[in-house]
Parts: structure tokens; sequence; C-alpha cells
């Protein structure tokens, strides 16, 4: 449903926009009548002023509005971080919600905000948003001449920059590092199979063994859809009892925490038995035992190239539409031969 304008409203009752707007401001030059009659319209067709649009059209709030999906991945947290360092430089502050992969949180947090709150948005988009293929907000946002920058998880067929990690080729990379130190039965671990990023990864596995001639096999991938991450192990503790693994890539790395603990559970010693690697290069991935190799997707970098983005938009120093992909890199560490 498309948000109602003064514009809309002024159509309704043929009368002029700035009849509206003084209606709905309470000005004694119009009749109570009318006013009235104009009131109740708006009222009922929930109509919010838009501030943007009324005052604030010429005047920067210097704010950026910053939005992720979780505040369970530590990826997140480091495009924060380059967000906030790019932006602190041009002297902008941020304001940072969480959608808690929920579109209508989503929405709600968009519509708040863009009543002249900030000039720009930075997004990753939620699940709920990407699964419903319902982009409205974006576009409604876009349209009102707010900007939006996404990154990681992108909206295809919105018209907006972004920024996002080269999946494919992250994955691509890891099946032929892997396959070098002699790995033949490589298992995949995705907990995003209905996203876009985790399909180019699950792609870019499937191009890795093609290319080292390893035929691929349906039973060595596994799709979890369960939400709560403490019970991955439980699920992955039969699917790596029974095939026969050396090697293991997961697209996250609570999965590759829960791997290694069932791998564990199995009598399986890593990375003598099997090794396991995965995507982002975070906390986790320090702290684990043993330590985990990551495919680094470079969170800071993706943040900062982000904010770069966004603040050329709105300093009109960029007015094209830009698409940036930030390479992976292997980080090796004890979970690997």
């Amino acid at each position: 449903m498309k948000k109602l304008t003064i514009k809309d409203i002024a159509k309704e009752f043929s009368v002029s926009i700035s009849t509206v707007s003084k209606a709905l401001n309470d000005s004694y030059e119009i009749s109570e009548a009318t006013k009235e009659k104009i009131k109740k319209y708006a009222k009922e067709n929930n109509y919010k002023p838009n501030f943007n649009a009324i005052s604030l059209k010429n005047r920067s709030t210097k704010t950026i509005g910053v939005i992720i999906p979780t505040m369970l991945n530590y990826f997140f947290a480091q495009v924060f971080k380059g967000i906030e360092d790019a932006a602190n430089k041009k002297g902008y502050k941020i304001i940072t919600c969480i959608s808690n992969e929920s579109h209508d949180k989503e929405t709600e947090i968009i519509e708040m905000l863009s009543n002249g709150s900030i000039d720009g948005f930075i997004l990753s988009m939620s699940k709920e948003t990407e699964l419903k293929n319902n982009y409205n907000h974006f576009n409604e946002t876009i349209q009102d001449g707010t900007p939006i920058v996404m990154f990681d998880r992108v909206a295809q067929t919105i018209d907006c920059d972004k920024v996002i990690t080269d999946d494919f080729n992250g994955a691509l990379d890891t099946v032929e590092f892997l396959y070098k130190k002699g790995h033949k039965e490589i298992a995949f671990v995705s907990t995003l199979s209905n996203l876009h990023i985790g399909k180019q990864r699950f792609l870019g596995y499937k191009k890795g063994l093609e290319n080292v001639g390893i035929p691929f096999k349906e039973d060595l991938v596994i799709n979890i859809f369960e939400k709560d991450y403490k019970k991955y192990e439980a699920i992955l503790i039969p699917f790596l009892e029974k095939n026969k693994i050396d090697s293991v890539i997961t697209t996250g790395e609570s999965a590759a925490v829960a791997t290694m603990k069932a791998l564990v559970k199995n009598g399986k010693e890593i990375p003598k038995d099997v090794s396991v690697v995965a995507f982002s290069n975070g906390i986790l991935a320090r702290h684990s035992s043993p330590k985990l190799t990551t495919i680094s997707q470079h969170g800071e970098l993706i943040g900062e190239t982000a904010a770069k983005i966004l603040l050329d938009k709105l300093e009109k120093k960029n007015t094209e539409t830009i698409t940036k992909i930030i390479k992976t890199d292997l980080v090796i560490r004890d979970s690997t031969k």
C-alpha cells in the first residue's frame, strides 16, 4: 500500500496542496467544515506527514540510518565498525536499528526514520523481506529522495547502490584449497539456503567441485532451517555420522562451531580426520577450539565502502548507481590440515 501524500488528499477534494496543508495545520484561513472533512479523511487513510517533504527538503541532519537484520552475527558488527569510522571522519552520526529478520519491523524502522531524522540508509535486508520478495518500503524511500545503500543481503531488483561479497568465488576457491590439501569428500552445511547469498555460496561450492573433477553428491549437503543456533549440533550429528566426510564448508561461524562439536562427539579429530572452513571471519573463529579457518568477507571494508558511497551521494559527488564486489580471502588457522 502506497503512503498517502498531501497531493493525494488535495486531489480527493479538488483543492490545492496549500489548502490541505493549512487544514491539517488548523489554519484560521480554512473553514471549519473543510478542515473537519480533510482531517477525517487523513485520519481514516492513515496519513502521516512527511516532514522531509515539508520543511527539511534542504536541511541535512548529518545522520545516517543503519539497519541490520540480527545482532547475533559478528560479521554485522565488523560492517558497523567500518561504517562508523568512515562516517565519523565526515562528521556524520549514526542511528542503528535491528530488524530482527522481520519485514514489518524493517518497514516500521524505515518509515520512522525517513520523516526527516536521517539523510540516508545503509542496510542489509531482513530474511523475511527477501523471502516475501516485498520491497515496496525501499522503493518508496528512494522515490521520496532518501538514498539507500544495501550491503551483503541486497534486493536484486531495487535500483540502488550495493556492496556485496564475492560469495560464489569465495566458496569455489575454498573447494580448490581443500582439494589441494588432499580432500575429496567435501560437505556443505548451509543455514542460508533460501537467501541469495546462500544460493551463491552453494553454486560456488558446486562449481568448485566440478573444476577439480569431484562429482557432486546431494548427500553431502545439508540445509538447516532451524533459527536457534543452539540446536544446530543435534541436527548435524546424524548427518556427519552417516556420510563419509573428510572436510566441511559452512555458510557461517555458528554452523562451523556446531559442526566441530558434532564431529568431536562422533569421535573425530579436527583437522586430522576432518577439516572445517566457515564463511565470515569473526570473533568465534579466533576463540573456537581449534581456531577456525575462515573465508573472510572483510566486514569492515564492506562497511567503509558502503558509507563512502552513501556520503558521496549525499554530497552530490556521485549520481550513478554502483555495485561494488568485495573479494574474499582465506584466513588459514588450525581447523584445516
